[in-house]
């Protein structure tokens, strides 16, 4: 009996076995079929789905992104490009669709010109449904991806940065591109206006799991996004390309540093041309010099020695302490606290006119001015003229100078010096606008770069001139006028003149400030050149820098005809029709002599061997 119970027993216990035995065959079967249906579900049955998720990924993202406002120079036609989106094509992959990442990275690698090992990383997830490869492919690039037809690799549509003009305007627009982990505008309009011009970014919310993944199916709500504003700059595409031109030229010929020119249209303070040297191309400014990045128009203040003469006369006028025929003796020298302030030629002229005084340029007669002004009445025009303050131009990095000397009345020294643009720095824009108030009929403008803004919708805002504050009378402004006609008809700014007009400016040759020690750079200077044209109906103010010339001495000789030369230009270019009496004989020697050529050079070192011969013919 009990080995009945025994066998049947062992009976009841293989059947269990059997069936512990089955079960686990039959739940390896069912979870092995389930991974090769759910295999073949996701690369056979769902392969396009999954495609045009990959894709709707890559649209979704374009749909948040904004398009980058455009930006335009004026043109005689209407508007010139020289800021734009340019359409290419982009590559992105689609691992889960790839079935040997390594050989596939392998061949990106070299079509692509990028690292294999990073394609590796990139590629080596099946699960990854998006992953960008390379930006703004070239059309080589483009033309060997659809040859080969790569399984898992794409081409999208995408837009970048271009600039038409290359060089042209590169200061005042700068560039966009990436500064650490920020992307956006750097330097110029591209970064003042960044705000505007880069629009707003949409928005995307989605459902998700548990581990952070999206849920396909889940709830999507998606803001677009707002495309940027686009802006007309107030420059002329054809008068800023003659100022780079000639100032480039000019540059080059004076064996100069660097130089700048600005041009600005006298009733409304629009800025026609803003250019500095050496340029950059913003299309590849990643092997630019950041040096050439800085727009010195604007950041960099300097002493501008006798240029700023026709300010401090100005204002004498103005408030009827002198006149163009006021006198006074030049014993050559003024004397105050030890220092003994002479003319730039070592000179005395005896008894001169206002007018002579700019003329020939005397330190001892600017500061004559200054004394009957008075130091509180001269420091309150300076700051009415616009030194000391930013003009609000709308271009990042501006500098106000530095006109802190002024602020102790009780120091004349710091007064005098002042007066002819020595021991206080202005910057070029700074002096150009000053110039320009006078051109304007004694108000000064805002200088004005942008002149309009068109939004997204359509609808545009026309930016209106500004005007700062009246600064001078209108009879100030004629008679001083009618000095600076003088300095160009008699005096050191002969070379700025252009035959059949009446043009007025003044030059300024000033020493350049040590950084390193107190005093000034030994044998370095800053030669200017400002004024306008033509005076009876001024239609451009132009201010001429050229830094550190080496081949010529005195702004006379490089800033004057390089002024000359682009004023001329301009005259032509807007059809500016002659008011004086000129032959043809004047019009061949200004062709002759404002082609930037070695007549400058060579003139000036005949005048100067001609002082020496006449000093040592001195007894």
């Amino acid at each position: 009996m009990a080995s009945k119970d025994l066998r049947n027993s062992r009976c009841k216990i293989s059947d269990y076995s059997e069936i512990r035995i089955y079960l686990l065959f039959f739940i390896i079967f069912f979870f092995s079929s389930l991974i090769i249906f759910r295999l073949y579900n996701l690369q056979i049955l769902s392969r396009d789905y999954y495609i045009s998720l990959a894709e709707g990924q890559h649209s979704i993202f374009a749909n948040l992104i904004p398009k980058r406002g455009e930006i335009f120079l004026k043109d005689k036609e209407g508007v010139y490009p020289v800021a734009v989106n340019k359409n290419t094509k982009m590559a992105f992959a689609v691992p889960r669709e790839i079935e040997d990442f390594r050989s596939t990275a392998e061949i990106l690698a070299k079509v692509l010109g990028l690292d294999e090992a990073e394609l590796k990383d990139k590629l080596d997830n099946p699960e990854d449904m998006y992953e960008v490869l390379k930006h703004r492919l070239n059309d080589y690039e483009i033309s060997d991806l659809n040859n080969l037809k790569l399984k898992g690799v794409h081409l999208s549509d995408e837009s970048f940065r271009y600039y038409p003009g290359g060089e042209l305007a590169s200061q005042a627009l700068g560039f966009v591109g990436w500064r650490e982990n920020s992307f956006g505008g750097r330097y110029g309009i591209e970064n003042y206006f960044d705000k505007e011009l880069g629009g707003q970014e949409g928005k995307l919310f989605q459902n998700k799991d548990n581990s952070g993944k999206w849920i396909p199916t889940g709830k999507k709500e998606i803001t677009l996004a707002k495309d940027g504003d686009n802006l007309v700059l107030t420059i002329d595409r054809v008068i800023q390309y003659g100022a780079e031109k000639i100032l480039k030229s000019a540059v080059k010929k004076f064996e100069a540093d660097r130089g700048t020119i600005i041009v600005m249209d006298p009733p409304t303070g629009k800025i026609l041309a803003l250019a500095s040297y050496p340029f950059f191309d913003p299309n590849n400014y990643q092997s630019e010099d950041l040096e050439k990045f800085r727009n010195i128009a604007i950041s960099d203040s300097y002493e501008c020695g006798s240029v700023f003469k026709t300010i401090t006369l100005a204002s004498a006028i103005d408030d009827g302490k002198i006149s163009p025929d006021t006198t006074f003796t030049d014993t050559g020298t003024v004397n105050e606290a030890g220092y003994a302030i002479k003319n730039s030629d070592l000179k005395a002229y005896g008894k001169q006119t206002m007018t002579q005084v700019l003329e020939k340029s005397l330190n001892t007669g600017a500061i004559y001015a200054q004394k009957l002004l008075g130091n509180n009445n001269f420091s309150d025009y300076v700051k009415r003229f616009g030194f000391g303050e930013i003009t609000g131009i709308g271009l990042p990095g501006e500098s106000a100078g530095n006109i802190s000397n002024l602020k102790n009345v009780k120091s004349d020294i710091n007064f005098f010096t002042a007066s002819f643009g020595q021991g206080i720095s202005v910057t070029p824009i700074q002096l150009v606008s000053a110039y320009n108030a006078i051109a304007s009929g004694g108000t000064l403008m805002k200088p004005q770069i942008v002149e309009k803004i068109i939004h997204a919708d359509g609808s545009v805002d026309e930016i209106q001139p500004e005007e700062v504050r009246k600064v001078i009378s209108q009879s100030a402004v004629g008679q001083i006028s009618q000095i600076l006609e003088s300095v160009v008809v008699n005096g050191h700014g002969k070379r700025a003149g252009v035959p059949g007009y009446k043009v007025g400016g003044k030059t300024g040759t000033a020493q350049i400030a040590s950084r390193e020690k107190k005093g000034y750079e030994e044998g370095k200077n800053i030669g200017s050149f400002a004024g306008f044209a033509p005076l009876d109906n001024p239609q451009f103010t132009i201010l001429v820098r050229m830094d550190n010339p080496k081949a010529v001495e005195w702004a006379e000789s490089s800033a004057a005809p390089t002024f000359g030369e682009l004023m001329k230009f301009l005259l032509d270019y807007k059809n500016i029709k002659p008011t004086e009496k000129y032959t043809e004989k004047d019009l061949n020697i200004f062709r002759q002599t404002h082609n930037l050529n070695e007549f400058y050079i060579n003139s000036e070192k005949e005048e100067r061997e001609k002082e020496k011969k006449d000093e040592r013919a001195k007894p």
